[in-house]
Formats: C-alpha cells, sequence, structure tokens
C-alpha cells in the first residue's frame, strides 16, 4: 500500500513537471519572433520571376540621381535609398535632349553608380532610351564600335537626327524645339540606341527604360529591329554588365511586344492612370480600365530568361507631363489623362501629407490585390509642374525626409519603407 501511494505521488510530480515544462517552453517560444524570410535578389545572365518581382516590389522612380538637376542632393538620396530598402532605382539616368552632354554625363554617371554599389551591391541602376532625340545630338560623334557592331564601315562623323526621323514625317510624333521621335527600322536609330546602351551598361546600370516604344515602331509590324538592337544589346551586357545582363522595359499601353511567342521585354511599365473622384475634390482613385491603363493587360510568353508566363510582371509610375490647361478642376471622367488639371507626380506631390500617405498605402493594396503581376514604383524624386513644398517653391517633388540638404522633402521616404517592410515576403 505505502508503494503505492509513493508510486501515485511520483507519478503526479511527473505530470506536474511535464505541465510546468511545456508552459515554459510555450512562454519562451511566444516571445521569440520568427526568422524573418530572406529576400533573394541574386541574379546572373538571367533571373527568376521571383527574383525579377522581389526587385519589381522595392522599386522607385528616383529621376537623375547619377546625373543632373540632382547633383546637388546625391549623398542625401543615397542615404534615402537606404533608408527605404529600395532595390531597384528607376530613371536614374533620364537624358531628354542635351544629348551632346551625354559623354560628359556618362564619367559622374559612373562613379556614382559606383558609390551606390558601395553601399548596396544589389541595387539595380536603370537608364532611360527614350522616344525623343533633339538637334543636339548631331554634335555627338559615333563611336568606332557602334558602327562596327552593325557591320558598318567607320568613318569620323556624329549622329545624324534626320537619319533617325519617319521619312514620312506623320508617322512621327511632334515634339517642337527640334526634336523628334526616331523610327527604329533606321540604322542611324539603331546605331544610336546601342551606342546608349552599351554606354549606360559600361557605366553600371543594369536597368534600361525604352519609353514609349509604340511611337517608333511605325515601320517594324513585326518587331523585327527592336528584336535586332534588344538582342544586341543583351549580348553586350551579357559579357560585360556587372551580372550579366540588363533588365528592360518599356511604355506599353496595349499590353507588350511579343513576337514569335517571345516577349521583346524583361518587364513592362506604365503610368498609373489614376481618376479623379470628381465629387470629392483633389481626391482620386486606380481602376481597371480607366483610359489605356496596363492593369490585367499585360501580355505573357516566353521571357528572355527562358520562362514563361501568362501576364509578364509590369511597373506602374507616377507619371509626368505637364498640367491641363483647364486649371485646377475636374474634368469629364474618363475622358482625360489629367487629375484634377495635374500630371500624375505633380497632383501627388500637391496633396497635403495625411492623404498622400494614405494614397500611397491604397495604390501599393489595390495594385496587388487587383492584378498580381502588378508593383507600384514608388515615387522617390520626379519632375513636376511645380509647386510649394515646406516653404520652398521647387519643380521636383522629393520624397525624402526634410533637411538642409533636401529642404523642400516631403518626409514620404518613411511611409514607403513601412509600406514594403510589412508587406515583406507577401
Amino acid at each position: 500500500m505505502k508503494a503505492s501511494v509513493k508510486n501515485l505521488i511520483k507519478a503526479v510530480a511527473f505530470i506536474i513537471a511535464g505541465i510546468c515544462l511545456a508552459g515554459t517552453v510555450l512562454s519562451v517560444s511566444a516571445r521569440i519572433k520568427p526568422k524573418a524570410k530572406k529576400v533573394d535578389y541574386k541574379f546572373k545572365n538571367k533571373i527568376s520571376r521571383e527574383v525579377l518581382e522581389n526587385y519589381l516590389n522595392r522599386s522607385v522612380s528616383l529621376q537623375n540621381l547619377l546625373c543632373g538637376i540632382q547633383s546637388e542632393n546625391f549623398d542625401d538620396n543615397l542615404r534615402m535609398l537606404k533608408n527605404m530598402g529600395a532595390k531597384f532605382v528607376g530613371r536614374a539616368v533620364c537624358q531628354w535632349g542635351q544629348e551632346a552632354q551625354i559623354p560628359k554625363n556618362l564619367l559622374l554617371e559612373k562613379e556614382r553608380a559606383d558609390k551606390v554599389h558601395a553601399v548596396d551591391p544589389d541595387i539595380i541602376l536603370q537608364a532611360c532610351i527614350f522616344e525623343f532625340v533633339s538637334t543636339s545630338v548631331n554634335q555627338l560623334p559615333v563611336p568606332d564600335w557602334a558602327f562596327k557592331a552593325l557591320n558598318q564601315p567607320v568613318v569620323a562623323r556624329n549622329f545624324n537626327i534626320d537619319s533617325m526621323q519617319y521619312k514620312d514625317i506623320s508617322k512621327g510624333r511632334s515634339w517642337g524645339r527640334g526634336g523628334i521621335s526616331p523610327d527604329v527600322s533606321r540604322l542611324e536609330t539603331k546605331l544610336y540606341f546601342y551606342y546608349l546602351g552599351r554606354s549606360y551598361i559600361d557605366a553600371g546600370v543594369e536597368g534600361l527604360h525604352f519609353g514609349q516604344v509604340e511611337l517608333m515602331n511605325k515601320n517594324d509590324p513585326n518587331l523585327d529591329n527592336y528584336s535586332q538592337i534588344l538582342d544586341m544589346i543583351r549580348d553586350y551586357a551579357h559579357k560585360h554588365a556587372r551580372r550579366g545582363m540588363v533588365i528592360c522595359d518599356a511604355h506599353v499601353p496595349h499590353g507588350g511586344f511579343l513576337r514569335n511567342g517571345h516577349l521583346l521585354f524583361d518587364a513592362h511599365a506604365f503610368p498609373l492612370r489614376i481618376e479623379e473622384i470628381a465629387d470629392t475634390a483633389q481626391h482620386a482613385k486606380l481602376e481597371v480600365g480607366h483610359l489605356d491603363a496596363l492593369f490585367l493587360k499585360s501580355k505573357g510568353g516566353i521571357t528572355p530568361s527562358g520562362w514563361s508566363c501568362e501576364h509578364l510582371p509590369y511597373l506602374v509610375e507616377f507619371d509626368n507631363y505637364g498640367s491641363s490647361t483647364r486649371g485646377k478642376v475636374s474634368t469629364p471622367p474618363g475622358r482625360t489623362i489629367f487629375v484634377w488639371g495635374y500630371d500624375e507626380i505633380s497632383w501627388f506631390a500637391n496633396q497635403p501629407d495625411d492623404y498622400r500617405h494614405q494614397w500611397l498605402r491604397y495604390a501599393y493594396d489595390w495594385v496587388h490585390k487587383t492584378d498580381p503581376a502588378g508593383h507600384v514604383e514608388m515615387p522617390a524624386s520626379r519632375q513636376t509642374d511645380g509647386g510649394v513644398k515646406n516653404g520652398v517653391r521647387s519643380p521636383w517633388y522629393h520624397a525624402n525626409n526634410k533637411s538642409d540638404a533636401t529642404p523642400a522633402g516631403s518626409g514620404d521616404e518613411d511611409t514607403i519603407r513601412d509600406i514594403w517592410a510589412a508587406n515583406e515576403g507577401k
């Protein structure tokens, strides 16, 4: 009997000890946060869909980071990129006209690209090859290697804008001030595009934005010429780019360029196409089917990296294109690209702080829920139609926190950082 009681006491004590131990384990585990999933930004020669979308999901538009008007606050912009955790910097080189300055600009762009990659070697910097060429290009020498790449005799001469123009000028867009939209089917245009692509790759760029490509392919119905020049640039990137490739995108209102089942671009891009909420002053929303918005329209096929998709991942950005002559008032719904009389970034820049922060969260969530292929390219710095921020008149929007380096900073960088951090790995 005494032995039975002792055994019973031992059993009860064992059970109690087990319960206490389990409670301790649960208590400790509750205090230990699960380790965050490591996000992959590694690629070489080709890029997987997962890695591509990881980059697009941490993309910003920071116009002229490497050269131009942003030169005076490069260090603060670099600080901001690190604070936000940005990985893809759109429009870091944004050469619009003034082509004679390109050789000088490339030296500074290379120097600054090296500084960016010293802070974060994973960052992709993007340069633009736009749908606009000015007469300044006539002062830009054609390098020997561009002639050789296109199997042309080497001669000492400059680029010639007349040889880039559509022979039927009615096919091209009129820009005024001697500017044209080049015809990609012309040899001179391909010489120029190859020159830009190779030069930017040598400067440390790993992304190329080709602007409004549909303005330049009116004589390229089968996309043979675009395919040729993109293949040439990619071949050079495979041998000389930092990680053996360059991410090419373009504005594609009709969903993208598809040739024999193959997508010409690594990603697509387009403006957000923000729509006014007519009964609430200055408020706006996103909508599938508004004007030529890209939502649910990105074409699929075989990508340059070899994987297939139904819808190619794409970026939507706060675009700049000047303000409406109608003034800052609502327009008939569905009939204008202007938002309360502004272009997209100017409208956004002129909103109160709280509404800007709210709208960034709204846009990020709406795009992810509406079209999983879409990614918002967050506004970091972009040309606007003017305005006053923090008492300083500036033709630029800056997401930077206000400081002596960026006195017109809007203070949106922490909101962008927090949006990304809250959605990491989702």
